[in-house]
């Protein structure tokens, strides 16, 4: 097949040829500062919670792949796929130093501090890394980084344009991802400052995708077969099933990773992880039999994983008695705003990220205040909930007027939504060229629906 020039991809080509160039002639400074000596057993533990980490981008592209309609199978796998490469060399080159390095009033961290992992080397660092090296800490946290904009991949599937997608998820890595985390688990954000708790990302990742989906969903508008009110059935449910049970293994590193040392926290971390998921994924479906529908495989996936976003900011703070607790209601509300937003409204969230992320996770940020074993509502305590109340304002505003900001400026470099016949092509095809469906079908099937729409 003829191939023709597309300039378009010039810009992100020699960018990244740029970055390539300094990173072969940057010396490699010493660590600013250095802790105390590593801790071996300390290291190991972060190095197999990394990698766990790791594991669940991939499991999410197959519980997304899983849901969406076959002819977008592969671009929606590959949005979460692709985002290991592009989020990854965007966070060694600035991401790590907005989010940690020197604090700028609690609000971002100096983006020279850790320029192209500058001074990230071996040695612990005191305030962020005490017994592992802190090129290692940097890695941990780069995949969280990695993983949230790829879960708002979730809410505009289906009619998305790849090349603004790029876009999109380095503006959203910059400009609400890292400072969010800066002010979170910095030593210096504010919001650390005043008490937050935010365990593994409650607020981080699940809050800031969640609302950021909301944002996406608004902007992007709705499907054409969202229009026309037909059934959304997923392709696969095999898929959605191992993306869930990848997405659970690798939360025990998600969550007890964030404990950052092998001991009592990792181990408490561990336990209300796996407690509120199991809770989570058995009341999503007996909710469903109670209002009528059969349990399903489906909604099992759906519910766990709505366990473990709710679960994730309170994991190492609260007991496991508290996560079955959290877990149940979590899935509750979460399967309720679902069923809301299909009836009540008209929004295109296409697999519902905000009613299972923004909601879940704003409800672990509350349930951790109430239930904290230290501080909590339950132990007497208000300051802790009312200083959460006022930081959830805060984070929704800053990550859903964000992310819609950052959404507009992305539509007025590159158009972000896919044309009509792009759409019901499907993006595997009309994005990359590539399908798992039998062309002739999908082409009958395009000219119909291309037919009815004039």
């Amino acid at each position: 097949m003829k191939t023709e020039f597309n300039s378009k991809w010039l810009i992100p080509l020699g960018l990244l040829l740029i970055v390539s160039c300094v990173g072969a002639f940057m010396p490699s400074a010493a660590p600013i500062v250095i802790g105390d000596k590593v801790v071996a057993g300390d290291v190991a533990w972060m190095l197999m919670a990394s990698a766990l980490v790791m594991l669940m981008t991939p499991g999410l592209g197959f519980f997304y792949g899983g849901m969406v309609r076959q002819q977008n199978v592969i671009s929606t796998m590959l949005q979460s796929f692709i985002a290991l490469g592009v989020i990854s060399v965007l966070w060694v080159v600035v991401g790590f130093s907005i989010a940690f390095g020197d604090s700028i009033g609690g609000v971002i961290g100096n983006p020279m501090t850790f320029l192209m992992f500058n001074h990230v080397g071996g040695a612990t660092h005191p305030a962020l890394s005490p017994t592992i090296p802190l090129m290692l800490f940097a890695m941990f946290q780069m995949k969280f980084a990695i993983i949230t904009p790829a879960l708002i991949t979730g809410a505009f599937a289906e009619r998305v344009r790849f090349s603004s997608y790029l876009l999109f998820i380095c503006l959203f890595s910059l400009f609400i991802y890292a400072p969010l985390a800066h002010w979170t688990w910095h030593p210096d954000g504010f919001l650390h400052k005043w008490g937050v708790l935010d365990f593994a990302g409650g607020s981080v990742v699940h809050m800031s995708a969640g609302f950021a989906a909301l944002a996406g969903a608004l902007m992007f508008g709705r499907r054409k077969v969202h229009v026309d009110s037909e059934a959304h059935s997923p392709n696969n449910v095999p898929y959605v099933i191992l993306g869930t049970g990848l997405l659970w293994f690798g939360w025990f590193g998600f969550n007890a990773g964030s404990a950052l040392s092998a001991g009592e926290s990792a181990a408490l971390a561990f336990t209300t992880t796996n407690t509120a998921a199991a809770a989570a994924a058995i009341a999503w479906i007996f909710f469903d039999a109670v209002r009528g529908r059969k349990p399903s495989a489906i909604g099992a996936c759906i519910g766990a994983v709505v366990g473990l976003v709710a679960i994730t900011p309170a994991a190492g703070f609260v007991s496991v008695g508290s996560s079955i607790f959290i877990g149940t209601v979590a899935s509750i509300i979460s399967n309720y705003a679902c069923h809301l937003k299909a009836s009540k409204t008209s929004v295109d969230d296409t697999l519902d990220v905000f009613a299972c992320h923004g909601i879940g996770g704003l409800f672990g940020m509350l349930a951790t205040a109430a239930f904290a074993t230290t501080g909590g509502l339950v132990t007497g305590n208000l300051t802790l909930f009312t200083t959460h109340i006022v930081a959830l304002v805060i984070i929704s505003a800053f990550t859903f007027g964000g992310a819609f900001v950052l959404f507009k400026i992305t539509d007025f470099i590159i158009p972000l939504r896919v044309s009509a016949e792009q759409e019901a092509i499907g993006l595997d095809m009309s994005q990359h060229g590539e399908t798992i469906v039998d062309e002739t079908s999908m082409m009958e099937k395009v000219k119909s629906l291309l037919a009815e729409g004039e």
